[in-house]
């Protein structure tokens, strides 16, 4: 249901992806849909209009996820290419940088993807190992990464290592741009019982070669500019809060889906004398979802309306906030569909036992949702830190 609080221009853009989602449906092909939304102008909704994009921002990108979702086909590259990398590469990157990648990441004719997570990092970014030297002019970079979505996909990873700092010798972060073949950057499937089109791979960074322009904001005329080692912290920060809004987006989109075939289903399903739909036993429960999935949409609005103004602190607060109430919405939305539907919900013809699985991603990623517990009570409420 769409809501009123949206401009005539999100709801015109609402309706339109909807349209495209239900055309291609829940059994769609991954490449043609990208494709189809590339085109459109979908993907790049939130990158700069001077490079192909919409000129809008992470609400404008977030209204088109969501409502793939809704229709049963999410594409989760969306938060990685033009969410994370594209957002980036735009406000960070230097002008080649630009030129290079955001026309592509526009219009869907270029995947990037993004590594973070290490083996022995999970939650604990100050603890990321992958770190890059300088080499004369080149850097070298060395680590593992694991659970990176669409690397076979993508045309390069957006890796987030550590450098040492000349001044403090300490360790801080750093991200880079490493193209697909390159030298020494090695991938590996990692077999998931996760049902989805983009796979997960586990990456070998073994002295990658790379030159100056792959740091992001590097280059010898950004030495000192607004990107390159000094600006790593910033740059991650501006590309984890998307990421948290878009997964939101995901969640959200998903919980609708299932929710919608769930009241199709009580509505025609008769047992006794009427629809099980009538019964409040099945009635509540879906209503509920319904409710916890709009209230988390809410929070999901004001965390890209805040992003998107610029407001780094405030986004991030209400970016995990909307993450969180949309993985636990999702969660029990999904859970409530299949239940709703019996031992139907367990077939693959009506396309809700996969979800099952889906559903717990937005609980475990990108961040769990302990780890946003512990960010409100430390960050928003003020409590002595618990590690």
């Amino acid at each position: 249901m769409t809501t009123h609080i949206e401009s005539e221009e999100h709801r015109a853009l609402r309706a339109a992806v909807a349209a495209l989602g239900t055309r291609h449906g829940r059994n769609h092909d991954h490449h043609e849909l990208w494709s189809e939304a590339g085109r459109l102008g979908y993907l790049g909704v939130n990158l700069p209009e001077a490079y192909g994009g919409g000129g809008g921002g992470i609400t404008e990108l977030s209204i088109v996820l969501e409502e793939l979702g809704a229709a049963g086909c999410p594409l989760l590259m969306l938060i990685v290419s033009p969410a994370i990398c594209g957002t980036v590469i735009a406000r960070f990157g230097t002008e080649e940088q630009q030129r290079t990648w955001l026309p592509g990441l526009a219009d869907g004719t270029r995947l990037m993807a993004f590594g973070i997570t290490e083996p022995d990092a999970g939650s604990n970014s100050h603890r990321i190992t992958t770190t890059a030297r300088r080499d004369g002019a080149d850097w070298l970079l060395t680590g593992r990464k694991v659970f990176v979505s669409g690397v076979d996909i993508a045309d390069a990873t957006l890796i987030v290592g550590r450098t040492e700092d000349a001044r403090t010798g300490r360790l801080k972060p750093c991200l880079f741009i490493v193209p697909r073949d390159t030298p020494g950057f090695g991938r590996r499937k990692i077999d998931m019982e996760l049902a989805a089109q983009e796979k997960q791979f586990e990456l070998t960074l073994d002295d990658v070669r790379l030159p100056a322009e792959a740091l992001v904001g590097g280059g010898p005329s950004h030495a000192f500019g607004r990107g390159g080692e000094d600006a790593g912290l910033l740059q991650l920060f501006a590309g984890l809060n998307p990421e948290r809004i878009m997964t939101a987006a995901f969640a959200i989109g998903m919980g609708r889906y299932a929710v919608a075939k769930a009241v199709e289903y009580a509505r025609d399903r008769t047992v006794w004398k009427s629809p099980i739909g009538a019964h409040q036993a099945i009635a509540h429960p879906l209503a509920q979802a319904h409710i916890d999935l709009e209230l988390a949409r809410l929070m999901m609005q004001k965390a890209a309306q805040l992003y998107d103004a610029g407001d780094d602190a405030g986004a991030g607060e209400a970016a995990n906030m909307a993450k969180y109430a949309a993985g636990e919405a999702c969660a029990k939305a999904v859970d409530q569909a299949v239940h709703t539907l019996g031992g139907n919900g367990l077939t693959r013809e009506f396309g809700l036992a996969s979800l099952v699985t889906a559903a717990r991603v937005a609980r475990i990623a990108p961040v769990s949702r302990e780890m946003i517990l512990n960010y409100v009570s430390h960050q928003t409420l003020g409590l002595p830190k618990s590690y």
